[in-house]
């Protein structure tokens, strides 16, 4: 970073505070206690600002200036927090604001930007991603001569941001020995670490990406913005192709290291946070938390007794990914993996299994559908300490039971349970509801071994306190089959049949059509 862009940028901040403080207060520091990491621990909760993200910081301050300057229209592109940032500026400052939103944009973030908006505000739905979003919306303003308020590569936006810095600095509860800065187009990675760094030299700042979007990184290791050819989306948020011009020359200069993270240890973070103080952040605003959990746990002997910090930089999720982050944070968390075993098709030998190898750990998920007569390939998913699961993948090879982590599988990760029903032998199935406690499906499963033999089991933890599982019960004889009725009627399992329809269909038996 040039003295002069140092020069300004600094300038800009305090003009900055007299201006974003119109709009929203100082946002709190929470001091949060996670297992397992020997240090001081700070969240700084931009997830209790006015649009329950930091966006309005940046967003407010630059349509300020341009307000001042003279300007009625303003134009933004954002996935969600900037668009509701600008919408928020535009109706406190009297102006209006055209905002494209890509077409995927999830209604409850539509619904933000209108309330926050109002009457200020006119929504414009184009393209797929951020990138086309942001080409359309500047060229909007060229052909309309209207003035653009950029989400993280404008001068103002980065001073806007870097007030989150001043309210640490002010806190007095630092300085702070790392600093963990989520990184999307590098806005608010810019200002908080220059603006830290500029009053506490030591505070060493990591930039946080996330695997699959990690623009930043690439840029710094090759000298100059680049632009990524994909990118994962789960991280929403920061889901940009490339770091801007400014960001990228403040960034390479005031942060003293990169760091990706995984999806799922995002989803570990977004727990974390659920379980320590009942925030649940969208994923990005997880990413400098997960980064963070990633470097302690890596470095225990850098951290031990120092001061680390993470912003919680939002909290506009659409509800319906909160399934997926849950089904994915015990993996992020280094505590569940799925197996895929092979076993041989004797009575009883998925049981046994069962209760030989995994009887002290959790089983959260099962997979199984029969494919032979003479061998079977279940899908277990179990959570366990990490010294747990390293001694249990041992213990399976000292007993020579062949098997294979297939944690990160797609087929797995979407539940493809294969199966050939030509194999079954008289089957019934049912709907299986257990009480979700240690030992009570295995004593279901062990009382009915006599008399029959599993083949389709199809379960999920689903954090009741009944278990839900879809099964396929496949007998030897009639007379077997009048048994299993006869010992479920007296369990404390209950088998509720499956509809014939349903049944028909898995069987391959029949074909039906909606109109």
């Amino acid at each position: 970073m040039s003295p002069s862009l140092k020069d300004r940028l600094f300038n800009e901040v305090l003009l900055a505070r007299t201006r974003v403080y119109h709009v929203g207060k100082p946002t709190p520091l929470q001091e949060i206690s996670i297992p397992g990491i020997e240090a001081r621990v700070f969240i700084k909760r931009e997830d209790l600002s006015p649009i329950n993200a930091y966006k309005w910081r940046g967003a407010y301050n630059c349509t300020a200036v341009l307000k001042a300057q003279g300007v009625t229209t303003v134009v933004a592109a954002s996935a969600g927090n900037h668009a509701q940032g600008v919408a928020l500026a535009a109706r406190m400052l009297g102006i209006q604001a055209k905002i494209f939103m890509p077409l995927p944009t999830p209604l409850m973030k539509q619904n933000a930007v209108k309330l926050h908006g109002g009457s200020h505000v006119e929504i414009i739905l184009a393209g797929d991603n951020f990138d086309q979003v942001s080409a359309q919306a500047l060229a909007y303003c060229t052909e309309n001569n209207f003035a653009y308020v950029h989400p993280f590569d404008d001068i103002h936006t980065i001073a806007g941001q870097a007030t989150i810095a001043d309210e640490l600095v002010l806190s007095g509860d630092g300085p702070f020995d790392h600093v963990f800065l989520q990184i999307g187009g590098g806005g608010m990675a810019a200002g908080v670490s220059s603006w830290l760094k500029a009053h506490h030299p030591t505070t060493q700042a990591l930039g946080v990406e996330g695997v699959g979007q990690a623009s930043m990184q690439a840029s710094i290791a090759a000298g100059a913005p680049t632009t990524l050819t994909e990118i994962d989306a789960f991280c929403d948020g920061t889901a940009v192709k490339r770091p801007g011009d400014i960001t990228f020359d403040i960034c390479r200069s005031a942060l003293d290291g990169m760091m990706t993270v995984t999806n799922e240890e995002v989803c570990a973070a977004i727990q974390q946070l659920w379980e320590t103080c009942r925030i649940i952040p969208e994923p990005s605003g997880a990413m400098g938390l997960a980064g963070l959990i990633q470097y302690a746990q890596a470095n225990p002997e850098k951290v031990c007794g120092k001061k680390l910090l993470a912003i919680v930089c939002g909290a506009n999720m659409d509800f319906g990914k909160l399934a997926l982050i849950s089904s994915q944070s015990a993996v992020g968390a280094h505590r569940r993996r799925y197996l895929r075993l092979h076993t041989s098709k004797t009575h009883g030998s998925l049981l046994s299994m069962l209760e030989e190898h995994f009887a002290d750990v959790n089983v959260s998920e099962f997979q199984y559908g029969k494919t032979s007569d003479t061998q079977g390939h279940p899908v277990i998913a179990f959570e366990a300490s990490p010294e747990r699961i390293d001694a249990l993948f041992a213990q399976l090879r000292a007993r020579d039971i062949p098997f294979e982590d297939v944690t990160g599988d797609a087929d797995v990760r979407y539940r493809i349970i294969n199966y050939n029903p030509a194999l079954f032998q008289r089957p019934l199935f049912y709907h299986v509801h257990f009480p979700e406690r240690h030992g009570a499906l295995r004593d279901f499963l062990r009382s009915i071994s006599t008399v029959s033999n599993l083949c389709y089991f199809n379960y999920a933890y689903s954090g009741e306190s009944i278990g839900r599982a879809l099964m396929g019960f496949e007998f030897a004889s009639e007379t077997a089959q009048a048994e299993f009725l006869k010992l479920i009627d007296t369990s404390v399992v209950t088998c509720k049949p499956m509809d014939p329809a349903v049944v028909e269909r898995m069987l391959g038996k029949k074909e039906t059509s909606r109109v």
